[in-house]
């Protein structure tokens, strides 16, 4: 895999740049159609808060996309953070490829009540 050189772009820069601005709506009324407060919607357009799961929904039901395309807009943006920032993860020593084998076992995913 070739490894990215540049910032990939947060999903608050494509809230503003894609539908904010084009659309002439204030952070105000996309936080109060999404259901979140301006201060939550704000946080994320302005690159200090991020895109949770529960927000990815809104925006894919807000703006006919998926959860997905949100998340990995934001899970690209913050992997690269942590690769460049820190190098702390890079001390880490790798188990051995031999002691490493196949879990059968898939996690137990049960929807919330």
């Amino acid at each position: 895999m070739r490894r990215m050189t540049r910032c990939p772009t947060h999903p608050g820069s494509i809230i503003k740049e894609d539908y904010l601005l084009p659309l002439s709506i204030t952070i105000k009324d996309m936080a109060e159609s999404l259901g979140v407060s301006r201060k939550t919607l704000s946080k994320i357009i302005n690159e200090r808060g991020a895109v949770t799961p529960e927000m990815a929904l809104r925006l894919s039901r807000a703006f006919h996309t998926t959860p997905d395309f949100w998340l990995n807009l934001q899970k690209n943006f913050d992997l690269w953070q942590a690769e460049t920032k820190s190098q702390e993860w890079k001390k880490v020593k790798p188990f051995p490829q031999e002691m490493l084998h196949d879990h059968d076992a898939s996690p137990n995913c049960e929807p919330a009540t």
